[in-house]
């Protein structure tokens, strides 16, 4: 199939332009709740520049088809700075603004808050209702226990992550030793907890010498952890961290020397093969629905285009799933030929994307029963750029990531425990 994303300029000239056309149609408007300020700030905007790609390509080809004309997509930012009561408080933002869908990912523990929130809202105000979309927020009580009908997660979520890395740490022999450690908030416990159960039904051999919670966004030297981990004799690591928490910790291990492995959710990015260099060689696995060294014509053309956007090298983060889950939030609006927002979640539920408007990149499918998106993953280890299999690095340090596992979407998928209750209309 031939195809072409739109070029930097021409996106850059509709953006401007948007505005000021007389007769412009009405935006659908995307809230973007997310630390753009703070210990996680720079996570934030790397999501962002993702929905701004997102948004850019969709309205580059002429926006979301409505029966009354075309809409364009309009993002817009409200910073949470890394604090739950302040995300619920841009929530009261977006509705006052109009916008019909939240988007927030990078903080279980405040995805759990806005979902009670707009649970709450939606009920109380069925004619101002929204939609949560959520590209990051991984704790699997999200879609279990606290599943609701106004909540859609594109990321695959922690136990499905877990599985896939526990799966590839089975098959090295050589570690006999194991440290765990993580962020002290509901995701970092769970990952946890449960990476020590797939661990104890894989691998009953391997000694759990460290298991270990830390504060979220505060510790500015993770130097006395390390130590302990170096001290404990672990060969490999396990943890959930993300943002300045993983690249403070595997900075850390390097300038004390620590000789192990670590299976990480998050480690080919935001700094962290930088932070490592050489010592991450082989020893820096992670996991997620894609990376820049896929290898196929789709993948890399997909790649190039992102970078083609946002050139500097430390703007190189792209997923995915981001752009996958505007795709089909525009499918679903699109197939439910209306923006009221219960029509257009029932039109997301079991909605199949073929990654089609991604140039075949991004395939997967909404599951209707506790809305999880369902999708391949990939687990990569941490390689010299240019070396088989690594022809990209990651954000310009030199070092990108090698494809040592795929895990089809019939593999990934696992069992919910979800009782929703869904709206009469």
């Amino acid at each position: 199939m031939a195809w072409n994303f739109p070029s930097r300029h021409h996106l850059a000239a509709l953006l401007l332009a948007a505005p000021l056309m007389a007769g412009a149609a009405e935006p659908i408007k995307l809230a973007l709740i997310e630390g753009l300020s703070g210990p996680f700030g720079n996570a934030g905007e790397a999501v962002y520049r993702n929905l701004v790609w997102a948004t850019e390509r969709v309205n580059a080809r002429g926006g979301v088809k409505l029966p009354g004309g075309a809409r364009p997509l309009q993002l817009l930012r409200l910073d949470s700075k890394g604090a739950t009561e302040e995300a619920l408080s841009m929530l009261r933002s977006a509705v006052d603004q109009k916008a019909s869908f939240v988007l927030q990912g990078n903080s279980s523990a405040t995805a759990a808050a806005l979902i009670d929130a707009l649970n709450k809202h939606n009920e109380r105000e069925p004619q101002q209702r929204a939609l949560f979309l959520n590209y990051s927020a991984v704790d699997p009580a999200l879609t279990n226990e606290k599943c609701s009908f106004w909540h859609f997660r594109f990321d695959a979520h922690a136990d499905m992550r877990l599985a896939a890395l526990t799966d590839e740490l089975r098959e090295d022999a050589s570690i006999k030793k194991l440290y765990l450690i993580g962020q002290d908030y509901s995701f970092g416990q769970h990952v946890l907890r449960q990476g020590r159960e797939m661990l104890a039904a894989k691998r009953p051999d391997i000694e759990i010498v460290g298991d270990e919670l830390h504060p979220v966004g505060r510790v500015k030297d993770f130097m006395p952890y390390v130590t302990k981990i170096k001290a404990s004799g672990a060969q490999a690591v396990l943890t959930g961290n993300w943002g300045n928490d993983l690249t403070l910790l595997i900075k850390a291990a390097k300038d004390v020397g620590l000789n192990a492995r670590f299976y990480t959710f998050y480690g080919n990015a935001l700094g962290v093969p930088a932070a490592l260099g050489d010592a991450g060689i082989d020893r820096v696995v992670a996991v997620a629905e894609w990376h820049p060294n896929v290898g196929t014509p789709s993948s890399d053309r997909f790649y190039a285009a992102f970078r083609a956007r946002f050139p500097k090298p430390e703007d190189d983060y792209v997923h995915a799933r981001m752009q996958a889950m505007v795709e089909v939030l525009v499918a679903g609006i699109e197939r439910a030929k209306s923006l009221d927002v219960a029509t257009v979640a029932r039109a997301m539920e079991g909605l199949k994307y073929d990654g089609k408007t991604l140039g075949g990149v991004g395939q997967g499918q909404m599951r209707a029963a506790d809305h999880q998106f369902i999708q391949p993953l990939y687990v990569s280890v941490m390689k010299r750029a240019g070396s088989p299999g690594a022809r990209h690095d990651n954000e310009g340090s030199g070092y990108g990531f090698r494809t040592v596992r795929f895990v089809d979407e019939a593999r990934a998928e696992q069992p919910h425990r979800c009782q929703m209750s869904r709206p009469a209309r």
